[in-house]
């Protein structure tokens, strides 16, 4: 869990004071910034919750990915793809998977170098009491407002948009 840093004042809201007076306009990076802080938080809070199930958002990721597949495999170049993540990550995340028996890994009969990462029964099996975890915090947005976090996530997909995540509307 982060640790509430209990601070008397906004260190990024002092950040962006002296940016002002140093640089000019500070807004952009003061909301940058907090991205960041607020990414730091979350990830943290999924990590706590999803660590009695073995898994770290990363992988969850993966599993509910695989779960959502018609057969329950994907090729690993497609679910980097689809979680918009390095190769490296997933390959790291699939071994990670593979131990814990969550994951098997196939070869592609549709690319002779190819690997297949499967869903076993034990992966399906977490998947919902992962999702429990999760969901029961609000994906650690409790905070906010179900009206605040559609707009929230249409802020943000603006900048998803304008860095070519996909097409626009």
């Amino acid at each position: 869990m982060v640790r509430p840093l209990g601070l008397p004042f906004d260190p990024i809201e002092r950040a962006a004071q002296t940016w002002a007076e140093r640089f000019g306009p500070a807004s952009s990076m003061r909301a940058a910034t907090s991205v960041f802080r607020v990414q730091q938080i979350l990830l943290a809070r999924f990590d706590e919750a999803l660590k009695p199930h073995r898994l770290t958002f990363a992988r969850y990721e993966v599993l509910v990915l695989l779960t959502f597949s018609r057969t329950g495999q994907l090729p690993l170049k497609v679910i980097g793809s689809r979680l918009m993540v390095h190769p490296t990550s997933v390959t790291n995340a699939i071994e990670r998977l593979v131990a814990a028996g969550y994951v098997e890994r196939r070869p592609n009969p549709a690319d002779g170098r190819g690997v297949l990462a499967a869903i076993t029964d034990a992966g399906r099996d977490v998947v919902p009491l992962a999702t429990e975890a999760l969901t029961s915090q609000d994906f650690g947005l409790a905070d906010v407002a179900d009206d605040e976090l559609d707009t929230l996530f249409g802020i943000l997909r603006k900048v998803r948009l304008g860095a070519g995540d996909v097409a626009a509307d």
